[in-house]
């Protein structure tokens, strides 16, 4: 079971769309991300404690054993490929020039994420339960929702699972009109 600690500490990252593009905006590129997160999740072999998914940026509260910087490489990573492939699979070229990048230390051509990822590390309980709260809540203060747990409107909690005193995690899928999936 994971502790959190200082020895054990529990990441929160915070990736940005390239240019603060709204690029989560469907329901099939949300659905394609949370399968990159879990991907990334099972590669790495991290736990992802609570996520939230908004127009144009990602929270997210992740533990692992692994430096941060390489927590990040596999969200990133393959989050930004995933996204990218499908862009580049459904021929969808004015996205893609939008993520078009001119400079970078590789020969990436395109850059779903801006690279200056803000990731903080929780070393206590109550630090995590205060970040899963502003995770939880982002939407609402973002004025997506009017409250936070909605099942039936633009907020779609999805899975639960129990840590000490922190007895909910959250996946919160933003959108237009009605629900992804059944929770």
């Amino acid at each position: 079971m994971f502790r959190v600690s200082k020895d054990s500490p529990v990441h929160y990252l915070t990736s940005v769309a390239h240019d603060r593009l709204p690029v989560f905006q469907t329901a099939r590129l949300k659905e394609l991300v949370c399968k990159a997160l879990n991907e990334a999740r099972t590669s790495a072999s991290f736990l992802i404690f609570a996520y939230v998914i908004m127009p144009d940026h990602l929270h997210m509260l992740i533990g692992s054993d692994r430096k941060p910087s390489e927590v990040l490489r596999y969200v990133n990573g393959i989050t930004g490929r995933r996204v990218i492939n499908f862009l580049k699979e459904k021929g969808l070229e004015s996205s893609l020039q939008k993520l078009e990048r001119s400079d970078g230390p590789r020969e990436h051509r395109y850059s779903l994420w801006d690279h200056h990822p803000n990731l903080k590390l929780i070393t206590t309980e109550t630090g995590l339960i205060e970040k899963a709260t502003y995770v939880h809540n982002n939407p609402v203060r973002a004025g997506l929702v009017e409250r936070a747990n909605t099942i039936g409107g633009r907020v779609h909690v999805i899975g639960c699972e129990s840590h000490s005193k922190m007895n909910r995690c959250w996946l919160i899928l933003i959108k237009s009109n009605g629900i992804d999936r059944e929770a």
